[in-house]
């Protein structure tokens, strides 16, 4: 991935990666742990921190485990993605859902703002969609 140059913290963050693949690597039976994937937000509002309003366990085992975190102009969600998908997962971004679909399986993630869908967009990698949503301007 190619660094931003408006973020010079970007190598800090590949090098934290490594760290924490290491440390993994090295704990007791390690040879069944494994990084999926991570997704580290580094945009987050002026006036504090990004909030998390939705994770933890699916509500429904059909359901694809999703978190979003919010900041004051964005949506970001990430979703963890089958071993083992038939088809290529995708993310059909609407201005005020999202869904996931993988093979048979579509979780509706409904969002608490219109979405700006021209500046919006998903990318999956290594068994995760991270999904960045731009937020429509208030009229």
């Amino acid at each position: 991935m190619q660094n931003n140059p408006n973020g010079p913290y970007d190598d800090v963050f590949s090098n934290l990666a490594k760290i924490v693949e290491d440390i993994v690597r090295n704990m007791p039976e390690s040879q069944h742990a494994r990084i999926v994937g991570y997704t580290i937000i580094t945009r987050h509002p002026s006036g504090g921190d990004p909030e998390i309003y939705r994770a933890g366990a699916p509500e429904d085992d059909g359901e694809i485990p999703y978190e979003v975190m919010e900041s004051e102009d964005q949506v970001f969600i990430t979703a963890t993605m089958p071993a083992d998908p038939r088809n290529i997962p995708v993310a059909d971004i609407d201005i005020n859902c999202v869904r996931i679909c993988v093979d048979d399986r579509t979780t509706t993630i409904m969002l608490d703002h219109p979405i700006d869908r021209i500046h919006s967009y998903y990318r999956l990698h290594r068994g995760v969609m991270d999904i960045s949503l731009k937020k429509a301007k208030k009229v």
